[in-house]
């Protein structure tokens, strides 16, 4: 067998708990992910998965003046004027898959 070296990082214990559950269900132990992860970075020669922003990125309106705020909500309204609008549970819906949010919980 040969020798092994521990990595020891601290994570949040929700995304632990959240991570520990889908490699369960997988049967794959976490200290096997974490090496079939590295040894990736070593075939691949980097991170083995694209690190980019997201190409909308969701309003955050505690940074917004009065004024700019005032005029997102006429954006809104004048786009429920003409129909625009949707659910709400499909623009949730949409948001979650995207940013990975839970509804009500960004």
């Amino acid at each position: 067998m040969p020798k092994t070296s521990s990595v020891y990082t601290r994570v949040e214990p929700e995304l632990k708990e959240q991570v520990e559950q889908v490699l369960s269900e997988l049967g794959i132990p976490m200290a096997n992910a974490i090496n079939l992860f590295l040894h990736q970075i070593v075939l691949r020669k980097g991170i083995p998965f694209d690190l980019t922003l997201p190409q909308r990125i969701p309003l955050d309106y505690s940074t917004l003046t009065q004024e700019q705020f005032n005029t997102e909500i006429e954006k809104g309204f004048a786009s429920m004027r003409v129909g625009e609008g949707r659910p709400a549970d499909e623009v949730f819906s949409e948001l979650d898959k995207e940013f990975g949010y839970v509804q009500g919980n960004p």
